[in-house]
């Protein structure tokens, strides 16, 4: 891996994951990468911003959604954050996703998608997402699923960091049971010096907006630490 790009590190994984899993009560992956316009929209995303050597932060999320990575690839960029911010036009509907606006917000305070892109990579936990009668699903959402997907977490950390991840801190969205997940994974495996947690977008614009702002300052203060 080491003679290849970030890039192409990111994308040789991503479409190569086949989810040999069997999920139990009702559970289903979200699988995007048959679609071709999800992996051409991802290939350009990562040919645009990562097409180098350099090592990066990890900002770990917890699985892709259904209207974000589910339909994009990009982790927490929907189909109009792609095309606007990004400027890479898509064919996908233009379905606005919560977590992906607030993450724009902070990557615009840091100064932009492309100065954001050299230092920080944006990840999650499991790099497929999960639904359960139509809705999304979290990973840690009943123990059966977590039991089964943790050593296919394990596998993901671990090979995405051999890509080029620092390893001074893990930034961790959210700050309650993917915290205490990742911190308690950390402790035996050691990616990470420190997990720092950060509060998740999508509980930010839901629960949180009026102090939005609030939120905003502190990825930018925490994030700020690492560069």
């Amino acid at each position: 891996m080491g003679q290849q790009t970030f890039s192409q590190n990111v994308l040789k994984f991503h479409f190569s994951l086949q989810p040999e899993i069997q999920l139990k009560n009702g559970v289903e992956w979200i699988y995007p990468f048959d679609d071709v316009e999800t992996r051409r929209s991802m290939t350009q995303f990562y040919e645009k911003y990562f097409n180098d050597k350099n090592s990066r932060h990890f900002i770990l999320g917890i699985n892709p959604g259904r209207f974000g990575a589910g339909i994009t690839g990009v982790p927490f960029t929907d189909p109009v954050r792609l095309e606007n911010e990004c400027g890479i036009m898509n064919p996908f509907q233009k379905r606005q996703e919560l977590s992906s606006k607030f993450v724009y917000e902070f990557i615009e305070a840091m100064g932009g998608v492309d100065s954001f892109n050299k230092q920080f990579y944006i990840t999650s936990l499991c790099p497929l997402g999960f639904i359960k009668n139509g809705k999304n699903y979290n990973y840690y959402d009943d123990k059966t699923t977590e039991m089964l997907v943790t050593p296919f977490i394990i596998q993901n950390i671990d090979t995405q960091l051999s890509f080029g991840g620092r390893r001074r801190f893990g930034f961790c969205m959210g700050q309650g049971k993917n915290f205490q997940y990742l911190k308690k994974l950390n402790e035996k495996y050691q990616w990470f010096e420190e997990v720092i947690p950060l509060p998740h977008p999508r509980w930010v614009m839901q629960y949180r907006l009026k102090r939005k702002q609030e939120f905003l300052d502190e990825y930018t203060s925490k994030l700020s630490m690492a560069i």
